[in-house]
């Protein structure tokens, strides 16, 4: 092998130099880093060790422009600060890379046009899939996905937009059920506490609506809605404020774990005994919500199950295989603990 060569002036080492420093041609060395039979073993190994010698990275985006064929695929999350979302791009991430697939991470923070300026630094990448959290954004966001020709699969909900494909559960019957649950131990005052407010809290609040409006109890001052985001301190607040009403709430559904987490710290601070005093129930029983004093009734969404099937949908697409279905409903579980 020659002696190792001086990189460019950018310090990138590119194909080229280690074509130069293995003695072969640049189309034989990305043949033998992609592992093509048709390259001799002897070749491979030298084109392995120069590009050891020289730290030779593949730029992936130069490759999928070159061949049309990209190896990662674009993810769009509105939050890493929730485990809802941790949970679910760990599973996301295990099953494309089983596939060969990368995946390319953008945070939304519940913003439209954010998303809509991630998708279109995204887009510039070709990736060879996308996969995207609900179904509300700009109608420009709408059309780069629909006009980019690139497979895409839609997070948390089972309503798939025409033509598109989706994987989730219903977050309204979820919430109606959760509220059904707590009407059937007899529970008549349900206040319903959520932050965020973002679609698929809308929609747990319009299950929860429909249920009380079913038996002619719904009462709008029973809604306790704050923008911020979801916390155990603001949920202390939202209980102590919720405490104070009058006449009293006997239960409160909180949309989220960590609101009710915090609740129950703050009923166990201030002596309110759960669930003589007032029930507590939750939504996507997340880490600790069993270890609560009482433990914590909520809804157990299946993120884990929805991250591994909407990447394997989205496998499915890229590779152009047939679906079984567009949209694929996983459910969701009552989890009822001593807390209600």
């Amino acid at each position: 092998m020659n002696s190792p060569i001086r990189p460019r002036a950018t310090g990138r080492v590119t194909l080229s130099d280690v074509a130069k420093l293995a003695g072969v041609s640049p189309i034989t060395v990305s043949r033998a880093l992609r592992g093509e039979r048709a390259v001799a073993s002897d070749l491979v190994a030298k084109v392995r060790a120069a590009a050891d010698t020289l730290g030779y990275v593949p730029n992936p985006a130069a490759r999928a422009l070159a061949s049309g064929q990209s190896s990662h695929v674009a993810v769009l999350i509105p939050m890493l600060s929730n485990a809802l979302f941790v949970d679910l791009l760990e599973a996301l991430q295990h099953t494309l890379r089983q596939s060969g697939f990368q995946t390319l991470i953008g945070i939304t923070h519940y913003d439209a046009s954010e998303e809509e300026t991630l998708l279109r630094e995204q887009l510039l990448h070709r990736p060879a899939g996308l996969i995207v959290t609900g179904l509300e954004r700009h109608e420009a966001t709408r059309q780069l996905i629909a006009q980019s020709g690139v497979p895409c699969v839609h997070l948390m909900t089972t309503d798939a937009p025409s033509g598109g494909h989706c994987v989730g559960f219903s977050q309204f019957d979820a919430g109606r059920d959760m509220t059904r649950h707590l009407l059937d131990r007899g529970y008549r005052r349900i206040a319903f506490a959520a932050a965020q407010l973002d679609p698929r809290t809308l929609q747990r609040l319009a299950g929860w609506r429909s249920a009380l409006q079913e038996l002619g109890m719904y009462d709008e001052v029973l809604e306790w809605l704050h923008p911020a985001p979801s916390s155990l301190g603001l949920g202390a607040r939202m209980f102590e404020q919720i405490m104070g009403q009058t006449p009293p709430v006997d239960a409160i559904f909180f949309c989220n774990d960590d609101l009710a987490q915090g609740a129950l710290l703050a009923a166990m601070r201030t002596g309110v005994a759960v669930p003589q005093r007032v029930a507590i129930a939750g939504f996507n029983d997340l880490t600790g919500s069993d270890q609560m004093v009482p433990p914590l009734t909520t809804v157990r969404t299946p993120r884990a199950e929805i991250g591994h099937a909407a990447a394997r949908m989205l496998i499915g697409l890229m590779q152009g295989e047939p679906l079984e279905s567009d949209a694929m409903d996983l459910g969701y579980t009552l989890q009822v603990r001593h807390s209600t």
